[in-house]
């Protein structure tokens, strides 16, 4: 049967022999999996055993398209970058928009797997059946923006490349991949690259997949596009996600000086409302987007940018108690040119300001509200250089290593940076934080609808919220592998069928709602089984304990209390209606009932 959508095969590269070779992907595999994350973890599974170190050279680090990918389907432009976290020692999926994806996978592959380590920095370069291997001598030590600019020069513009930056280089556990200033950034991928000496990944290519329904698919592009410029995504093109920032604060589930409260007084000077008017902004899309919501603001009188979402504008400036304007734009834009992920810098930081204040750590000036010292210790943490070599390994690292009491208030889960959702205010959030794979994310759990939603309390919830939690998840698994954009769920009246009819179109699988609602559950299973076999154990679904013991300060959610023995429970409860145990692990028969192997990865030379 032709194949449409997918090339049906890998290219697996080792840097250390410098070799490639191309791997089939059994067409049944496609289907069940799909691709992004989904196709990812399968691959993952199949090339690196679980329990290898992170930056261990025969690591595997797996670049991955999806069937969408090429289509006119608006938001589809997306890679994943699956990868065994240095951060966190679990699973870690992160996903960019760029033109990387669509160059990449004209190179005539579904994934591009990377192994081992380079002698030197090395440029991968990758083109439909040619390998090559060149010095990055020249890019090796420069930010992000240079190392785009030289590599453009020396390559051409049809490349596309994913690169990382000084952050990357030296090993920082929370570094970037970056394309064009878009990060698949949460759990150190970055660090990954660097570990294997290898700066940047260049894709050129012509080979097209074919779609199954070409006239009917450019229809429904047609007027999905349509839906996607209108009401459900109005405030993102106006404000960008930026736009949340008062409406959390006004709710109390904005995240401050180090979660110790839930509102910020200094957030309307940091609001797009009051920043628009103020500067200079400009307005850009994703490749292959019909939304918009990026907001570029002016950075000073120089002729520089930067890209602002909520999420960093929150970890840099409430989480660190900081109010000025220019010195938060100033942060996200150190972050992008050294490659750091902007929640972790800016948790990890924020945390060890609190350190610094109880005096658990010698540093005089690292306190809330110091921009300065925010800066400093960026620069200081992508060198590795004083308290930056601690603060480089993450909260969790650097709260083990502190000692005293630092691990009841180091935001993380497993590892994993907690991002702007305050989990006492928001406590279906807090189950999605606690259980979900990759540690603390919004993107993978978006049990945050639920709250903001009539469905539940969100500050006392019960075993009622369970279902319409692992709806989200399913849901955003699916996503993470078509792969779309979270903010087309609001533009879907129906989610899966409107799914199934976008994978039928590219594909011609005949596929229904329940069919991706069971691929969801097999996906969200075999990244907790890869997570079993990496080490994971039952206490690590969890929070920390400033969260289960202390009620939130002020704000209009204060006195909200996450009750630890509640929180096992909705646990418990949750791992059930995933027919799991009640701690959590995944019997043989539930492997086999959603077509899971439990098989060894293929043998390392």
């Amino acid at each position: 049967m032709p194949l449409f959508g997918h090339h049906g095969r890998y290219l697996r590269i080792d840097l250390s022999s410098r070799t490639a070779e191309a791997a089939p992907i059994p067409a049944d595999v496609l289907r069940r999996f799909i691709g992004g994350t989904g196709l990812g973890t399968w691959i993952l599974l199949e090339e690196s055993a679980p329990d290898v170190d992170a930056l261990a050279p025969h690591a595997a680090v797996v670049f991955v398209f999806s069937p969408l990918v090429g289509s006119p389907l608006t938001t589809s432009a997306k890679f994943a970058v699956v990868a065994k976290s240095p951060l966190t020692g679990r699973l870690n999926d992160s996903l960019a928009s760029s033109g990387f994806a669509i160059a990449g996978k004209k190179t005539g592959y579904d994934a591009l797997v990377v192994t081992g380590r380079a002698d030197d920095p090395t440029i991968l370069i990758i083109e439909p059946e040619r390998v090559r291997f060149e010095s990055a001598a020249d890019v090796w030590g420069r930010s992000l923006s240079e190392s785009q600019s030289l590599l453009r020069e020396r390559l051409g513009s049809a490349f596309r490349c994913a690169v990382i930056g000084p952050a990357g280089e030296n090993g920082v556990r929370f570094a970037t991949v970056s394309h064009d200033g878009r990060h698949a950034g949460r759990g150190g991928t970055g660090a990954v690259l660097g570990g294997k000496n290898l700066k940047a990944i260049a894709v050129r290519g012509d080979r097209l997949t074919a779609f199954a329904h070409p006239e009917r698919l450019i229809e429904y592009s047609r007027e999905l596009s349509r839906k996607s410029f209108g009401p459900a995504t109005a405030k993102y093109r106006e404000l960008g996600t930026m736009g949340n920032l008062l409406a959390f604060n006004r709710l109390g589930t904005l995240p401050t000086r180090n979660f110790t409260a839930g509102s910020f007084e200094g957030a309307l000077a940091l609001a797009p409302e009051t920043l628009a008017p103020a500067r200079e902004k400009a307005r850009e899309s994703c490749a292959a987007c019909t939304i918009g919501c990026e907001h570029i603001y002016a950075l000073g009188t120089e002729d520089r940018g930067v890209r602002m979402e909520y999420e960093n504008l929150f970890a840099l400036g409430p989480l660190c108690g900081v109010s000025d304007p220019d010195v938060v734009l100033e942060a996200s834009h150190r972050c992008d040119e050294l490659g750091m992920d902007t929640i972790s810098a800016g948790a990890t930081i924020a945390f060890a300001m609190e350190c610094a204040e109880r005096g658990l750590i010698d540093a005089p000036t690292l306190r809330f509200g110091n921009g300065a010292a925010l800066l400093e210790t960026l620069d200081d943490i992508a060198a590795r250089r004083g308290l930056g070599e601690l603060l480089s390994l993450g909260t969790r690292a650097a709260a083990r290593e502190i000692g005293r009491g630092a691990e009841d208030f180091a935001p993380h889960v497993k590892g994993l940076e907690i991002p702007g959702y305050e989990p006492r205010a928001l406590q279906t959030m807090a189950l999605g934080f606690a259980v979900n794979t990759r540690g603390a994310d919004h993107n993978r759990s978006g049990a945050y609808q639920v709250d903001f939603s009539e469905s539940v309390d969100r500050l006392a919830i019960d075993e009622t919220a369970i279902p319409h939690a692992i709806r989200t998840e399913n849901e955003a698994a699916l996503m993470d592998s078509l792969i779309l954009c979270k903010f087309l769920r609001g533009v879907f009246d129906d989610k899966l069928a409107a799914m199934a009819e976008m994978l039928e179109l590219v594909t011609g699988w005949n596929v229904s709602a329940d069919e991706l609602d069971e691929t969801a559950e097999r996906i969200v299973t075999l990244r907790k089984w890869y997570n079993i076999r990496a080490g994971w154990t039952p206490a690590e679904d969890t929070l920390p304990r400033r969260f289960l013991s202390e009620p939130l300060a002020a704000g209009a959610s204060a006195g909200a209390t996450l009750d630890a023995a509640r929180l096992r429970t909705m646990i418990r409860v949750y791992n059930n209606a995933r027919g799991w145990s009640d701690e959590g692990w995944i019997s043989p028969e539930r492997l086999a009932t959603l077509g899971i192997p439990p098989r060894s990865p293929r043998p390392v030379d």
